[in-house]
């Protein structure tokens, strides 16, 4: 762990930051001089990652369910930064396939982590984030938060939740001076595209455009500016703003058969 030297540099905690998408947040801000704490579940990786982004940063483990794990890490970080400029909401799961398939409590400890694992994170967070003038929040959604996919149900009802708590808090929260944002990328390659691709056929479709070095990039756009008539959502890469569009301007009539033939809904099982 290495120590920040002053209390004045900027300060982030990525949560999900041993790999992936994670990995390339904190090193995203790692590169413009910031103080990173990185956070996840797995404390040897993460270690390692922290070693290797080099930089200004700080690391710890804890889950993201465990509301006594959040108050701890973000007790060490502050302690040692003596400020949460930004908090990023990064740290998910998935799994995917047809819903009557996929056992019960798997898809009860995806809601824990996407849903509560964001909601204990901004709880818990806003305390520092109020000392902090400037703050923010970027909570990581998805693009099947527009429209529930086939093969991808739960998940992306857990990112819909998300994107709801994005735009409640960032209403909520503007007494405080404190801006919540989310990003809502299609697929992106990482690890967790083996378990979409298993699942769901829209990745297969549509498929995989976007690095975890573009939603990185993205993160620290959205957090080094937002102009006045910007909302809360982002959408990350050409073919989710196409979507995006698409769904505000189809009736439902048209966007709910485009859904099901990019996802084949009858060929999952």
């Amino acid at each position: 762990m290495s120590q920040p030297d002053s209390a004045s540099r900027p300060a982030v905690l990525v949560t999900g930051a041993a790999a992936g998408i994670g990995r390339a947040i904190a090193a995203r801000f790692a590169r413009e001089g910031w103080t990173v704490g990185l956070y996840d579940i797995d404390a040897d990786t993460v270690a390692r990652t922290a070693a290797e982004i080099g930089g200004h940063t700080i690391t710890g483990a804890f889950d993201v369910t465990d509301a006594a794990g959040w108050d701890r890490a973000l007790k060490e970080f502050a302690g040692a930064t003596g400020r949460l400029d930004l908090l990023v909401n990064n740290a998910g799961i998935l799994v995917s396939g047809a819903f009557g398939d996929i056992d019960v409590d798997r898809q009860h400890r995806v809601v824990d982590v996407n849903v509560k694992g964001v909601l204990n994170g901004c709880h818990t967070a806003l305390p520092y984030l109020r000392r902090t003038p400037g703050s923010r929040v970027i909570n990581l959604a998805s693009a099947s938060a527009l429209y529930g996919q086939p093969g991808l149900a739960v998940y992306g009802a857990t990112k819909a939740a998300v994107r709801s708590l994005t735009e409640a808090l960032d209403l909520e929260w503007r007494q405080y001076g404190i801006t919540v944002s989310d990003l809502l990328p299609l697929f992106v390659a990482t690890d967790m595209m083996t378990e979409v691709s298993r699942g769901s056929k829209s990745a297969t479709t549509l498929g995989v455009r976007l690095t975890p070095q573009d939603v990185a990039e993205a993160v620290w756009r959205t957090a080094s500016g937002r102009g006045p008539l910007r909302g809360p959502h982002v959408l990350v890469g050409l073919q989710t703003k196409l979507t995006g569009l698409a769904q505000r301007l189809s009736p439902p009539f048209v966007t709910r058969p485009i859904v099901g033939w990019i996802s084949k809904a009858d060929s999952l099982h």
